[in-house]
């Protein structure tokens, strides 16, 4: 629905980024003698010439990556994690792709060189998207771009769009208000009136975009409601709730001609298990060995704050539900498990919290650790035995899932992980409830590269520090 930039912008983009290379490669060239101090590279005495046709062939490469990603497309990519995230892993891939030409090709372009251009082109790429986002938070929307949204209904997935549109990301969604018939209103929902005054409403309010979603009890309704709007010059979205088969993926493709939505369950397959159980234990092994001196570290500030034990051990379920202990460094104050009731809040459905921020049972150290998400490094170990993955669904207490409904059960189809995508989409400001729609859509929709993605998007969701307490 939503288009942050146009086509034009899309184009822009395309160009920037082609001009990101070129300088890039320029720079490198023009910097590499500067290098010669360091004692672990070979000193060049002159500029380095750049073979010209890499001039040609690395903005090809780049911009062949960036389009197979969708990174310049509008509708994705909203929150700067996301962006950021996309355009570390399309720079990564484009990297490897241009080190094989050289290796296969160009052999006296240096690897400092290289390495130089590389880092160049990614701090221009990312330089002028987050200028870009500094000047568009800044500058004031005009009434021509902006998007003023009716909402038919007022129910769970009325209001799930209603929490999408007021993102700060889209500041051009302007949400008007709910319409709907039931009498079963909450005081906090803007009604405007019901569904027999639709179009009266739209030329009103000067919507330009009206959401019909409705529950399938009120499907009825929708014939004539798209018939009101028939000769108003506003577009027209169908909100489909199938948030019971959240399982499966779904499209729209014709069968003899006739639309209709294909629900298909996207399964992992045994190659793709084995693909990321390897992933898993090389990049859990190199990291291990570089997180060494951190773990030293943690686990000696921790002891000197509060004593032993460094680590808290605490049952989740994992893959197929199977119980396992999972490894944290310890963050709360020893026998924090017995207060819990002094801290537990609950939400206006009942729902038990268990998180929150200026929780009184946390250590200083404890708070440094959460806010940086280094309390989580343990679970490296996890990974190793083979008790969880690098990502995939969050492993869950086991008192909570003995609460669940059967369609969340399916989360655990997959090895449960250390992030996810509901991490990189909320951290904790989201509530536990809804994770299980996060997991499934990242279960639907896994690849190798998904993981990348996510594990990209991790870093940069902890270096903002929302929702982490």
């Amino acid at each position: 629905m939503n288009r942050r930039f146009s086509i034009n912008f899309a184009i822009l983009s395309m160009l920037l980024d082609l001009a990101a290379v070129e300088v890039g490669l320029w720079l490198s060239g023009l910097i590499r003698p500067a290098l010669n101090s360091w004692s672990f590279i070979k000193p060049i005495l002159t500029e380095e010439v750049i073979p010209p046709a890499l001039f040609w062939i690395f903005p090809l490469v780049w911009l062949t990556i960036y389009l197979v990603l969708s990174i310049y497309d509008g509708k994705k990519y909203l929150r700067a994690a996301d962006e950021f995230g996309i355009l570390s892993l399309g720079m990564l891939i484009a990297s490897i792709c241009a080190a094989g030409i050289l290796y296969l090709s160009y052999r006296q372009m240096s690897r400092a060189s290289f390495l130089l251009f590389v880092v160049i082109n990614f701090l221009l790429a990312l330089g002028w998207r987050i200028l870009l986002r500094i000047v568009t938070r800044v500058k004031k929307i005009s009434p021509e771009a902006e998007q003023r949204v009716l909402v038919v209904g007022s129910g769970p997935l009325a209001r799930k769009i209603h929490d999408y549109l007021e993102q700060p990301a889209l500041r051009n969604l302007i949400f008007l208000g709910y319409v709907d018939n039931t009498k079963d209103r909450h005081s906090s929902s803007p009604l405007l009136g019901d569904t027999t005054e639709i179009k009266k409403l739209v030329l009103d309010q000067s919507a330009t975009d009206v959401i019909i979603a409705l529950p399938y009890s009120a499907y009825p309704q929708l014939g004539p409601i798209v018939q009101q709007l028939e000769d108003v010059s506003v577009r027209v979205w169908v909100a489909l709730g199938f948030f019971d088969l959240a399982l499966y993926k779904t499209t729209i493709e014709e069968f003899s001609g006739i639309p209709m939505i294909d629900l298909r369950a996207l399964a992992i397959g045994d190659f793709q298990l084995l693909v990321k159980r390897v992933f898993d234990l090389v990049v859990c092994l190199l990291s291990l060995v570089i997180a060494l001196p951190i773990f030293l570290l943690i686990g000696l500030a921790i002891l000197l704050e509060d004593g032993r034990p460094v680590f808290f051990r605490q049952k989740r379920a994992g893959e197929n539900g199977r119980e396992f202990e999972m490894l944290k460094f310890r963050t709360m104050i020893r026998g924090a498990d017995k207060m819990a009731a002094q801290v537990e809040v609950t939400d206006e459905h009942g729902r038990k919290i268990y998180k929150r921020p200026n929780d009184p049972r946390v250590t200083r150290v404890g708070r440094f650790l959460r806010r940086f998400s280094l309390d989580e490094l343990p679970q490296l170990i996890n990974v190793i035995k083979g008790d969880m993955s690098l990502v995939g669904p969050r492993p869950e207490l086991p008192e909570l899932v003995e609460n669940y409904q059967p369609w969340q059960r399916k989360r655990f189809a997959i090895p449960q992980g250390m992030t996810g995508w509901w991490q990189i989409h909320g951290r904790s400001d989201k509530p536990m409830y809804l994770h299980t729609e996060d997991d499934l859509y990242y279960i639907q929709h896994y690849s190798i590269w998904l993981d990348i993605f996510i594990l990209i998007s991790t870093f940069w969701a902890v270096i903002r520090g929302k929702g982490a307490y």
